[in-house]
Formats: structure tokens, sequence, C-alpha cells
């Protein structure tokens, strides 16, 4: 019941990530950052590529995915083509990840302990969700504010 919004959820959000780091007029300012703003745009793309395709494609999809958390906040200057292929996809992979996972999954616990205690993998999709949001409102301020 709930995976049917989800799915949707995450298409219409990835999608929205896409159309920002493509909204760049100068594609070197994805990596801008000053002194009140540590996180370029870019690195928080690779930071929502890493962590969804961790905690989605790996965990719940098997793909194999290996996260490398500190090069997501440490690799510099790639291009924007090649994150925008990244989050495509990671899009399919989410989508058919949802696609195949039981509603009854929903309820079960999540296969890690991420926050220190037991969740359902349902909360955690939803977790994962606001936290793309998030870093989704970041980049846009970001754009708004250092694409100059």
């Amino acid at each position: 019941m709930i995976t049917v919004p989800l799915r949707s959820l995450y298409h219409r959000d990835l999608s929205k990530l896409k159309a920002e780091i493509e909204a760049y007029q100068n594609e070197e300012n994805l990596w801008k950052t000053d002194q009140n703003i540590s996180n370029s745009a870019g690195n928080l793309c690779l930071h929502l590529i890493g962590n969804l395709n961790h905690f989605i494609g790996a965990h719940l999809g098997d793909t194999g995915y290996v996260r490398h958390r500190e090069l997501e906040f440490s690799l510099k200057d790639i291009p924007r083509a090649e994150l925008i292929e990244k989050i495509e996809s990671m899009t399919i992979m989410i989508d058919s990840v949802l696609s195949q996972l039981p509603e009854s999954e929903m309820d079960k616990e999540y296969p890690l302990i991420v926050f220190g205690e037991p969740m359902t993998t349902g909360y955690f999709l939803i977790h994962l969700i606001t936290h793309l949001d998030y870093h989704l409102g970041q980049i846009n301020y970001h754009r708004r504010l250092l694409d100059i």
C-alpha cells in the first residue's frame, strides 16, 4: 500500500534533483563553496547518490553497490553529465527495487541498525526520502546563491 506512493515520490524528487543539477548556468559553480556554505551542490548530489545506492540498492536490492562515503564529500569537478547519468541510473534502480519489494517487507525490520535502534523498512524508506528532500532544498538554495 505504501510502496506505490513511495515509488512516485522518489521518482518525483529524483527528477527534481536532476533538474536542479541541470539548472546551473555555469557547471563549475556546482562545486563552489563559501564561508557559510561548506558543501557544494556537486558533493551533496554525490552524497545522495551514495546514500540511496547504499541503503536501497545494496541493502534492499542486493545490487552489490559499495559505498565510499568520504569520497561523496571530497571528490570535486565530476562532470555534470556524469552526475546526471548517476541520478538517472539510481532512479531506475530505486523504482526497480521498490517495485519488487513485497508490501509485507514494509513492516519488517530494516536489515541494518542505522540510528542505534531497529526500525521498519517502511519507516526507513520514508526517512530516506526526507533526507533526499532536505539536501534537495540545500542544492536549490546553493544554486540560487552561488550560480552567479
